[in-house]
């Protein structure tokens, strides 16, 4: 595989698939960081006075939907390149090839939501090679679909000699999985969210890796219930008990588990919660974050570390009065980073607890949630397979 700056791209027709898959909220973006975080890639190609042609999906959409159009994106990127680039409100037929064609160096090209299409996600072959007749050259810069298979990512590539990853996606491989074998002091993994089943093989990797593996959120009921303890009504993944057993019993000495948590009896109710401890949780109880002690705990470990890697809130962010712990660790880490350490935030729901404005003070934060569970888990990628 080769990244953008080891082939000759000068004057050519680069297709770039990005992840543009942005939160739209009245016909407005409300955060920018995926498209922000492909601009370097752009701009190189534009530097050397190539055509760009960029391909991206929003959503899930059942057919062409206009509240999936990607034309929110165009404006904001016309606010950045002005009069340079130019929309197609389709990704295929033969005006919007055409219009590549007619392009003048320089200039950029955005075709509409791939997804309209069923034959993005089948990775239909006649579909992926509609798309590569606009360019010479094929970039990939969606980190956040590299662990899928569609035609944009896998088929496309198949039709060009001449193909790379882009600025981003080095990026993403440099701190999701070099970054383990450069790596010479303590690293601790913190983990949060619900599924244990999605960060099975990223808690058996980092097992012979990290110093310690904190746990909390959802997850950390998992492995309660296999520890023998109560969790009340709490959320479980009741097919995930005996994995969780077989973890504590392998790896008893990494596992770091809550020793208190915010509790309640309704979710929707967040002015009657209490502190529980781990093992005096009631029948009715649900845990809705990490307690004070837990808290302590868990800063106290993290700030020992010469890296933390973090995929996973530690509890419902969604309610403010829940968050507190989630938002206690972001302030730590933050502060490491000044000092020093590297801090590795891995996209999803963690990252949508971070202001825009604040993500510089981290060493990396992921543009893709799963995708980087399956880099930091050592799994194959099948979009940056696809550029070998």
């Amino acid at each position: 595989m080769k990244s953008i700056s080891q082939i000759e791209i000068e004057n050519k027709t680069v297709l770039i698939r990005v992840d543009y898959n942005v939160p739209i909220i009245d016909g407005a973006i409300s955060n920018t960081f995926r498209i922000d975080s492909s601009l370097k890639t752009i701009k190189y190609c534009l530097g050397k006075n190539c055509k760009v042609v960029l391909i991206s999906h929003l959503g899930r959409p059942k057919g062409i939907d206009k509240k999936y159009s990607l034309r929110p994106v165009f404006d904001y990127l016309k606010t950045i390149f002005g009069d340079k680039i130019f929309f197609s409100d389709d990704c295929l037929g033969s005006n919007t090839l055409e219009k590549t064609m007619k392009m003048n160096q320089g200039e950029i090209h955005l075709l509409e939501n791939l997804r309209f299409y069923p034959d993005e996600l089948n990775c239909d072959k006649v579909f992926s090679e509609k798309l590569s007749k606009h360019g010479n050259i094929f970039i990939n810069e969606a980190f956040g679909t590299a662990h899928r298979s569609h035609a944009s990512n896998v088929g496309v590539s198949s039709f060009f000699s001449q193909k790379a990853y882009g600025f981003l996606i080095s990026k993403e491989i440099d701190y999701l999985d070099r970054i383990i074998d450069k790596e010479e002091g303590k690293i601790i993994l913190l983990l949060g969210g619900a599924k244990i089943s999605d960060k099975i093989k990223l808690i058996s990797r980092f097992r012979d890796i990290a110093d310690k593996i904190l746990i909390g959120g959802a997850m950390s009921n998992n492995f309660l219930k296999a520890a023998g303890l109560n969790v009340g009504k709490s959320l479980i993944e009741s097919d995930a008990i005996a994995l969780s057993k077989d973890i504590l019993n392998k790896s008893k000495s990494k596992i770091v588990l809550p020793l208190d948590f915010v509790s309640t009896k309704d979710i929707s109710d967040d002015k009657n919660s209490i502190i529980s401890c781990y093992n005096s949780i009631d029948d009715d109880d649900i845990t809705v974050d990490i307690g004070p002690e837990t808290i302590s705990l868990f800063k106290h470990i993290i700030s020992k570390a010469n890296c933390v890697i973090w995929n996973g809130p530690m509890g419902i962010i969604e309610k403010e009065k829940f968050s507190l712990g989630t938002k206690e660790i972001i302030n730590l880490i933050m502060d490491m980073t000044t000092s020093g350490a590297t801090t590795i935030i891995g996209g999803g729901d963690t990252s949508s607890m971070i202001d825009y404005r604040d993500f510089d003070k981290f060493s990396h934060i992921s543009t893709g949630g799963g995708a980087s569970l399956r880099l930091l888990g050592g799994e194959s990628m099948p979009a940056i397979d696809a550029l070998k």
